[in-house]
């Protein structure tokens, strides 16, 4: 394991990550790893349960608006 030293951490900062880090039932030292693991990292986007979700929204509202109806929706704020 390599160690690190972080310097001048804004007050503000390092109260949000200690109050993260003890909701996350987490040492401060690991709540800064996950935080850097997660942003670094990240997870993978899954395209397709974003549209199947989406398709389920539209569904459910009952509203089904053409590339042309948001075109026009859109245009109509800009004149």
């Amino acid at each position: 394991m390599i160690t690190i030293t972080i310097k001048d951490i804004p007050a503000a900062l390092h109260r949000t990550l200690k109050s993260r880090a003890e909701a996350n039932g987490r040492s401060l030292n690991k709540e800064i790893i996950t935080t850097l693991e997660n942003t670094l990292h990240g997870s993978p986007i899954d395209a397709l349960a974003i549209r199947k979700n989406a398709v389920a929204v539209r569904e459910a509202m009952g509203v089904y608006l053409t590339q042309k109806d948001l075109s026009s929706l859109k245009n109509e704020g800009r004149r």
